[in-house]
């Protein structure tokens, strides 16, 4: 042993061995490992090197002062480590890169997420003679009471969908004729009659009896009407939008003037706060009843010019309420989406052909357009990605007039071709699914926020 490494003396004699060659140069013999030799135990490595490993291995029986002085002698050189080195917590689980079930089937569809079959043929057909082609009327209207009204010429119809049965209302004469709108109050029970001589006729379908004329809002036809409760609004020939009281004497409260053309489409938004008006000036309107004066002409609150036809269709939305579709006439054929309280056009779908009418499903995110030239189709779009689910065929000329049935699933359609169709579009209603109400506009009783 080298003098230098201290006065240790062992009994046992080592022969040292060198790991690394010796190299020729001194630039060759790079660093090396030079051990402290204070701070290794050569007693229990020699231990472990000779009788430690052999009593692992082979155990022998020892006496007990023996045992004792192996026990003394393993907790002097803690021997009884058993692991230099040990985590205290164990290693985490290993996560596998692509799980298992990543390529395995998806799971069985449930049969409510099945795509819901949509009939491609109508399930009855009637004849409708005399009905008239224009593209500015709305003869058709469907009640809450489920009964059907349809105007022919000079006469109202009612078909009753529990039974089957036709009755007719009313059959005007030439001077007043022939009518130009009809539309059900929200009882189901009272109808509005517009007429090609200005005035409104109010009737009790029960009774079959005339309750009351509204003259003096309008010098023409009056060719679309819409209902807000007691509220009766009516659009004339003019371009006027009358809102009639229909419980007062003195009924004209509101006028709303915007349209230079005649007013082909009305419809109030589920909070009864929006009126929505189309007309022959390819122009729509957004009126809000708390703007509304009896003094002075209203102006409106929204004007959208996007348009390049005459717009008589019109849907308000019944699951956001402040969300209006709109469709064009012939030269336009488009469907537009508006945001009536910012009044921006969140998206626009050309159809190819003319839009007549436009219907929400109450259950579901669909909407239903009826079209004229060149198919005469009614198609089913998915709303808010507005691809096409359906086509329905049938109608030889186009569909003027649609109307849906109080639990919404079935449509009626009327065309020039003197037919009306009721399709099953919107699917079977679900007696366990609870009604939805359409969501009130926020901040509909505000004009601003300040």
């Amino acid at each position: 042993m080298d003098a230098a490494a201290g006065p240790w003396t062992s009994p046992i004699k080592f022969k040292s061995r060198s790991l690394f060659p010796h190299r020729k140069s001194s630039q060759e013999n790079l660093d090396r490992f030079i051990p402290n030799r204070s701070a290794m135990d050569f007693s229990y490595a020699h231990y472990m090197l000779t009788e430690g490993r052999n009593n692992k291995e082979e155990p022998v029986v020892t006496s007990p002062s023996k045992q004792a002085y192996r026990k003394m002698l393993a907790e002097a050189f803690n021997m009884n480590r058993t692991r230099i080195l040990a985590f205290k917590n164990k290693p985490p689980e290993l996560v596998e890169a692509i799980p298992k079930d990543f390529f395995s089937p998806p799971p069985p569809q449930s049969k409510s997420s099945k795509p819901r079959h949509i009939p491609q043929s109508s399930e009855r057909t009637l004849d409708a003679p005399d009905i008239a082609d224009d593209f500015y009327l709305n003869l058709l209207d469907w009640g809450s009471s489920n009964v059907l009204c349809i105007a022919l010429g000079s006469t109202v119809y009612l078909w009753n969908a529990a039974d089957s049965s036709t009755a007719e209302l009313v059959t005007v004469n030439e001077e007043e004729g022939p009518i130009t709108s009809v539309n059900w109050a929200p009882d189901g029970r009272h109808l509005a009659v517009g007429l090609n001589n200005s005035i409104v006729q109010l009737w009790d379908s029960t009774t079959t009896r005339l309750l009351r004329v509204l003259r003096g809002g309008h010098r023409a036809r009056v060719g679309s009407l819409a209902w807000n409760n007691h509220i009766l609004s009516t659009g004339g020939m003019e371009g006027r939008v009358v809102n009639n009281d229909v419980r007062i004497r003195s009924h004209i409260v509101e006028t709303y003037r915007g349209h230079n053309q005649e007013v082909c489409g009305l419809k109030w938004s589920p909070s009864g706060q929006q009126l929505a008006s189309g007309g022959n000036d390819n122009l729509v309107h957004i009126w809000d009843r708390s703007r509304a004066s009896s003094n002075t002409p209203t102006r409106w609150l929204h004007r959208f010019e996007e348009h390049v036809a005459a717009v008589k269709a019109l849907a308000w939305c019944p699951f956001q309420g402040n969300l209006l579709a709109s469709g064009g006439g012939g030269s336009d054929q488009c469907i537009k989406f508006w945001n009536t309280h910012t009044g921006a056009c969140l998206n626009t779908v050309n159809t190819g052909s003319q839009v007549c009418a436009l219907l929400w499903s109450k259950s579901e995110r669909e909407l239903l357009s009826s079209h004229g030239f060149t198919q005469n189709q009614l198609t089913l779009w998915k709303y808010p990605s507005m691809l096409k689910m359906a086509e329905l065929n049938g109608h030889t000329s186009r569909v003027l007039y649609m109307a849906q049935s109080p639990d919404g699933c079935t449509v009626a359609s009327a065309a020039a071709d003197e037919t009306l169709r009721f399709w099953n579009v919107f699917g079977t209603p679900e007696a366990s699914k609870p009604s939805s109400k359409p969501n009130r506009e926020p901040f509909a009783d505000f004009n601003r926020i300040r």
